[in-house]
């Protein structure tokens, strides 16, 4: 944790860059360990967002350490630079997940006392 999941109608040429370069930014801003970060990406997705030019749906999931109004801009100024879709056809959606209900190396995140 945290897990990203990246859609988008665009092609990725270097998928595996994105994914490392993307990892290390929201380690940065979640201040947790990128050893934690797992990002998945789905490019030439087929989304439509009023017509069917570039978009891209952005997921992000995390236990805690989630500040969205600060986040958004630098996702959102990511995807535009590494993809190029506009950042008025990005969505971004935050979901802070109860420490109890995210499973990790046999146990959940709940069984800690302190993360």
């Amino acid at each position: 944790m945290p897990f990203i999941n990246i859609s988008t109608s665009s092609k990725v040429d270097d998928k595996d860059k994105l994914l490392k370069e993307i990892s290390i930014l929201i380690a940065s801003l979640t201040k947790k360990s990128q050893k934690f970060v797992m990002a998945r990406l789905e490019d030439e997705s087929k989304l439509f967002f009023n017509d069917e030019g570039p978009c891209c749906y952005f997921q992000i999931k995390s236990i805690g350490s989630m500040n969205s109004h600060e986040m958004t801009k630098p996702i959102c100024e990511f995807i535009h630079e590494k993809i190029g879709i506009p950042i008025d056809r990005i969505y971004i959606c935050f979901e802070d997940i109860n420490p109890k209900m995210w499973g990790w190396n046999g146990r959940t995140f709940g069984w800690f006392v302190t993360l």
